[in-house]
């Protein structure tokens, strides 16, 4: 199949797929003898693959990385490892979004309306202590 209709059937774009074989993500094809590139089906599978992996939030770097390592003769369990830490990554940011969302939800709650000069009831910005502070003394002036 053509660029194309690999791009098609992978749910990719064309850009992206000559940017993966810039990477090394994608092997380059073969061409007939009017210079077009030509892929079979197992590079439909490769990009499922690797849009797969993307959305399990691997980077490219990460994803040719993996790749490598299961094209080994003798693969390592280097996809559990990476995946446990990706897992972990990934609690961790849901953690400080939870923190967060929080927060969040009490600015709306308390009707927050300024980082300064907030009117609400007990605000629970740490900002508004900022607008107490004395000013910074200017240029000449000592502290």
């Amino acid at each position: 199949m053509r660029s194309g209709q690999l791009a098609k059937a992978a749910g990719v774009n064309v850009q992206t797929l000559r940017y993966y074989e810039r990477r090394g993500l994608l092997p380059e094809p073969r061409r007939t003898l009017g210079g077009y590139r030509e892929y079979d089906e197992d590079a439909v599978a490769l990009l499922r693959v690797v849009k797969s992996a993307q959305r399990l939030g691997f980077t490219l770097d990460e994803v040719a990385e993996l790749l490598d390592a299961g094209r080994r003769r003798h693969p390592t369990a280097d996809l559990q490892e990476r995946a446990r830490a990706k897992l972990a990554e990934v609690e961790d940011r849901m953690a400080d979004l939870a923190r967060i969302r929080d927060g969040l939800l009490q600015v709306v709650q308390a009707r927050c309306d300024s980082l300064a000069n907030c009117t609400c009831q007990d605000c629970p910005l740490p900002f508004i202590e900022l607008a107490e502070l004395r000013p910074s003394p200017s240029r000449g002036e000592s502290a």
